[in-house]
């Protein structure tokens, strides 16, 4: 019988988290459940904390470090560092982004990392994010937005205007075809009063006040267990929500509370854009963090280093399973299945993290943990994805690798895995945490 409450759990995560601004949102409910307390730091304060604190830090609102503070000296254990990200592909709302055509509202967007575009049309999407206005007091202020019911469509050209559709695949040109119908509009309205209104009625902000926004299109149907089963399932965001879901249920298991080493979870904006900001993996964020903690412990320039050096980090993205309709898209040699266990990715050229050794200290956490592993290494004359692995490695000088659940049609509005490799990686990251 296959537990679905792993699963369950996470697609409640994923449905609550239609942005990155969202899913900090719901950790941070997440963790003011949990008992003891979890204390989240400013950067601009000093940081006082104490052995086996737990303690989060969140920079401009859609990336998130947390860690639990170690029985140990940091130069003993190092730090134990999960990675993931908290962005997905899609569409962005644009500046100004109303205009309005043949008596129809439409929203001009921006195409978002590298979804598929395609999967966008004939959908309930939405809108979710943040705005930005003054407050009463004349300050900036931002506030979080999601609009729970469909707001918005993209609908396909009938295959009457377009019959070669199903032999050359859907495609869309960016900026001409990309628009998203809002509403009917009269010539008497202005397009953005009209979206303007709108944002004025779901936040209650008055619309003079309101001066920019960060908002994510999402589809806002529900994620669903499905086959004959009910072994897999279906979502939007799995990449990469997935992977941040297990680390933090990995992270908040009271089994590894009292380990002897810091532990972090690592949650990082923009990584589908190549993670240059302030707040990506490519950014300060978690060297800061680092640092300061080790300020904090009093642990000096040399010790910090020592514990660099005895550091590891685990970047959890998800992997590419093996679909069985398109045989040809894959490394005969290293087909991924569905339901089979985590993934060890691997990459001659790095745009994975993993190496040897690396892969063999994660192999060997899943035979601790009871847990089956695979390896994935893509096709030679297919371009290879990246992730936020080799970024950090590099940047921190630490060992890393790079491990994902398998999982189908990824980039898509719609994205499939199995159930049971859910659980599995959980329980991988748990023994990773609670390895001495």
């Amino acid at each position: 019988m296959i537990s679905k409450e792993p699963v369950q759990n996470l697609l409640d995560f994923i449905d609550a988290s239609p942005s990155p601004f969202h899913v900090v949102q719901s950790i941070e409910a997440r963790l003011a459940a949990q008992k003891p307390a979890w204390q989240r730091l400013d950067e601009t304060a000093k940081w006082m904390l104490q052995s086996g604190g737990r303690y989060y830090v969140v920079r401009d609102d859609s990336s998130v470090v947390l860690f639990v503070l170690g029985q140990k000296p940091l130069a003993e254990t190092g730090f134990k560092i999960i990675g993931a990200h908290t962005d997905s592909p899609g569409l962005r709302i644009k500046p100004n982004a109303a205009g309005s055509s043949d008596g129809l509202l439409r929203l001009g967007v921006e195409v978002y990392g590298g979804p598929i575009l395609a999967t966008f049309t004939d959908r309930d999407l939405s809108l979710a994010g943040r705005i930005a206005y003054k407050n009463e007091q004349d300050e900036i202020a931002s506030m979080l937005v999601k609009f729970k019911q469909p707001l918005l469509r993209l609908p396909n050209l009938a295959i009457h205007m377009n019959r070669t559709v199903n032999e050359d695949g859907l495609k869309l040109q960016k900026q001409t075809e990309m628009p998203l119908i809002l509403s009917t509009i009269t010539e008497q309205q202005l397009p953005n009063t009209c979206f303007s209104a709108l944002l004025e009625q779901q936040t209650g902000v008055s619309a003079a006040r309101i001066l920019s926004w960060d908002l994510a299109v999402y589809d806002t149907q529900k994620g669903v267990f499905w086959g004959a089963n009910s072994e897999f399932y279906a979502d939007s965001q799995l990449d990469n929500l997935a992977s941040c879901d297990a680390a933090l249920q990995a992270l908040l298991d009271n089994a590894v509370m009292q380990s002897d080493a810091t532990r972090i979870c690592a949650l990082f904006d923009h990584e589908e854009v190549g993670s240059g900001s302030n707040k990506g993996a490519d950014g300060s964020f978690l060297p800061d963090v680092l640092q300061r903690i080790a300020s904090a412990t009093a642990t000096g320039s040399e010790d910090y280093a020592r514990a660099l050096a005895k550091s590891f980090m685990i970047s959890a993205d998800m992997a590419h399973a093996y679909q069985p309709n398109f045989p040809n898209a894959y490394d005969a040699d290293h087909k991924v299945i569905v339901n089979k266990g985590p993934v060890i990715k691997v990459n001659a050229n790095h745009n994975y993290s993993s190496e040897s050794v690396s892969a063999a200290m994660f192999a060997d956490w899943c035979e601790l943990a009871g847990v089956p592993y695979q390896s994935y290494s893509h096709r030679c004359d297919l371009p290879c994805g990246s992730t936020i692995g080799p970024i950090t490695s590099a940047k921190l000088g630490i060992r890393s690798i790079d491990v994902g659940s398998p999982m189908w049609a990824m980039h898509s509005i719609r994205e499939s895995a199995g159930v049971l490799d859910h659980d599995y990686m959980i329980r991988a990251l748990k023994q990773f945490f609670a390895a001495q």
